[in-house]
């Protein structure tokens, strides 16, 4: 019977707030990983086409010759995926409980002002981030926006020109911009999403708290500072395509 019980509570705890909070920190651990792994494989750019072209194509190689070509790599596209979804999912599933108990939307504004401000730009830096991740793909993925005709060039038929085609993208200035924007509220989701994190899986404590928090502000800079030198390296022309 106990074990029933146990089981039960298992397989139910998504229904709860507790539960969803896991959920979020599990996923969002995951996508943390992913960040800061994609981050770093794209400084491969500062060290010239060759080897940027051959860290995307070694990506689509991953695991040969035990697995074939881009067999691991969409193992991790669709775990990324599964992790991105269940991540919203649990977000908006917390914040839809979290009006229902401050009782409506006029007392959760009140609430909220008493939230620090990387906490308060989760939702909407969330949204935002959620939609420069689909243009992102559109973008640099497939190449159907930013790119004036023939500037794009797919990885196919052995031709991996992945250098070109994130500074021709990067050209764009509007769109470098609106990169530059959303990895400053990428920093903030960065910051509150990893130390709430620690917090949620029980990692936090007075003693380590002060390191923890730290190591969340280290992480948030490294990425975001990484990632912005990108099209900034673009749009200065340090880098160049060829």
């Amino acid at each position: 019977m106990g074990r029933k019980l146990m089981m039960t509570g298992v397989l139910t705890l998504h229904r709860t707030s507790v539960g969803k909070k896991v959920i979020m920190a599990l996923t969002g651990c995951i996508l943390v990983g992913f960040v800061v792994f994609h981050m770093y494989g794209n400084t491969k750019m500062f060290m010239g086409p060759d080897e940027f072209n051959k860290y995307a194509e070694g990506l689509r190689y991953l695991g040969s010759p035990v697995f074939g070509y881009e067999h691991l790599l969409w193992v991790a596209r669709l775990v990324l995926i599964a992790a991105v979804v269940l991540h919203v999912w649990s977000a908006s599933a917390l914040v839809t409980q979290s009006r229902k108990a401050t009782g409506g939307m006029k007392r959760y504004s009140e609430h909220k002002r008493h939230t620090s401000y990387a906490a308060y730009t989760m939702r909407y830096g969330g949204i935002l981030i959620f939609l420069f991740i689909i243009f992102h793909v559109l973008h640099l993925t497939f190449g159907v926006v930013g790119y004036a005709a023939g500037q794009f060039n797919h990885p196919g038929g052995g031709n991996y020109d992945i250098y070109n085609n994130v500074i021709y993208g990067f050209q764009n200035v509007p769109i470098s911009l609106f990169y530059i924007v959303t990895m400053v509220f990428l920093g903030f989701h960065l910051f509150h999403g990893v130390w709430s994190m620690f917090q949620t899986l029980g990692l936090n404590s007075a003693t380590y708290n002060t390191l923890l928090r730290g190591l969340a502000v280290v992480v948030c800079a490294v990425v975001v500072v990484g990632n912005i030198s990108f099209p900034v390296a673009v749009l200065t022309g340090v880098i160049q395509p060829v």
